[in-house]
């Protein structure tokens, strides 16, 4: 999105006379700016808030909402899936072919071959996973309310996430804190009768923000009566129950996998360089390696690290390189478009910034170390100046205004992720998801 939106400000005048058209595939008409999927989750930030409506911001780009999926640089031409493919008898797509080519789809969860991952765990990736999570933490404090069987109320108060870095840390952070409060809204619930466990891999969590601030995170959760289990993996989580390495085992309803992410799949349908990782191999000014008028940002691509005192290090796959990134790529094409020189991509990192909760943080930026309110100050304010469009800043600094001065929102609506099931009970039929005797939940 980002590099598009640069596109057709920097080809306004070619855009006008109609010498250069912009094409965007993707498979949602929105971008999600997915450093503010923990504020989501928890209820701090309206989910519409999230996202950027692609049709709206690239008024002068052709948008096709579907998926490449297989793409043929020698002969300039990608195959893209579209919604009305099936409608058209044309299932595995049209080729769709192109001049320059731009590819930038992210990453996606990484996995492993633990029994039970598939059919019990969820993801932290999308904006569909960060509502969904929200609603179903709220349905188990429904179910361990109501409920007089106290496995069912353990399982159900028991949540479990599955890796260290930003992504699980934040979300576990937010939605703790989102529970914790809601607790007092239920007359036989406390903050004390849920358990909340991350586990890691390694040694550290947070590796961003320094080993004395993942230090600080560790002990700040902790305190919080977070379970925090550092060289410790996820074995099993098959009938629902959480079995760890150090032997311990915890039965779950719940079970958030983030530890790690790897290239999109898309990738690898492509005849184009890649590293041992699956990442396209490129050079300084973002052009794919061996291949003309092809280019590729973000978590999706290899760019070396010129900044670096390490020969051979890579810029690392996160949003601070991404955004500056996909506007440096915007004025290469346009500078190899009107046979200019290209620009090398050269970003020392800044530092990093987490959220642990409301008025909780921690960061590590240009060298200085802060934690608590301040950090947490810096994290709200580095976003807010980095989510796109004036019109998102504003209405996300207005929630955030209005969260300060009323209550915190704790409605669950996992109907919405079932909306037909209502009606086809009502119908005579047997709802397609859910539990036949609860149409507004989820099992």
């Amino acid at each position: 999105m980002y590099t598009a939106l640069r596109l057709q400000r920097k080809l306004k005048r070619e855009l006008a006379r109609g010498a250069v058209e912009i094409t965007v595939v993707t498979p949602d008409p929105y971008m999600t700016y997915q450093p503010f999927l923990p504020e989501a989750a928890a209820g701090a930030i309206s989910p519409q808030h999230v996202v950027v409506p692609l049709r709206r911001v690239l008024d002068r780009c052709h948008i096709v909402i579907g998926e490449v999926t297989a793409l043929d640089h020698a002969a300039r031409t990608a195959t893209v899936a579209t919604l009305a493919s099936e409608e058209e008898g044309s299932g595995g797509g049209r080729p769709m072919a192109y001049d320059e080519l731009v590819l930038a789809p992210g990453s996606v969860s990484r996995t492993l071959p633990i029994p039970g991952l598939a059919d019990h765990a969820i993801g932290f990736k999308t904006l569909e996973e960060a509502v969904g999570l929200r609603n179903h933490v709220l349905e188990q404090m429904d179910i361990a309310s109501s409920t007089r069987d106290p496995d069912v109320r353990d399982a159900a108060l028991t949540f479990v996430f599955v890796g260290g870095g930003y992504a699980g840390v934040e979300a576990l952070g937010e939605l703790e804190d989102m529970a914790r409060y809601a607790t007092r809204y239920y007359h036989n619930l406390r903050p004390e009768d849920m358990k909340w466990i991350l586990v890691e891999a390694s040694n550290r969590i947070l590796p961003e923000v320094g080993e004395a601030m993942g230090r600080y995170t560790v002990s700040e959760l902790r305190r919080r009566n977070i379970d925090v289990r550092l060289e410790t993996r996820l074995e099993s989580c098959a009938d629902r129950v959480a079995v760890l390495s150090d032997g311990a085992r915890f039965p779950t309803r719940t079970v958030v996998w983030t530890a790690g992410v790897k290239p999109h799949p898309v990738l690898a349908a492509t005849d184009l360089a890649r590293d041992e990782r699956g990442r396209l191999k490129c050079t300084a000014e973002l052009a794919v390696e061996g291949a003309t008028h092809a280019w590729a940002a973000g978590d999706a691509a290899a760019v070396p690290d010129i900044t670096s005192k390490q020969p051979g290090r890579e810029c690392a796959p996160n949003a601070q390189h991404a955004l500056r990134q996909a506007k440096l790529l915007a004025d290469n094409v346009a500078h190899s478009l009107r046979g200019e020189p290209l620009e090398k991509y050269a970003h020392s990192y800044a530092g990093s910034v987490a959220s642990l909760g409301l008025h909780k943080g921690v960061a590590h930026v240009y060298g200085r170390k802060l934690k608590g309110y301040p950090a947490w100050f810096m994290h709200r304010t580095y976003h807010l100046s980095r989510v796109p469009t004036f019109n998102r800043k504003a209405r996300v600094a207005a929630e955030w205004t209005l969260a300060g001065l009323f209550k915190r929102e704790i409605v669950s609506l996992g109907s919405l992720e079932h909306p037909r099931a209502e009606f086809e009970l009502a119908a005579g039929g047997k709802p397609s998801q859910g539990p036949p005797h609860n149409p507004k939940g989820s099992s």
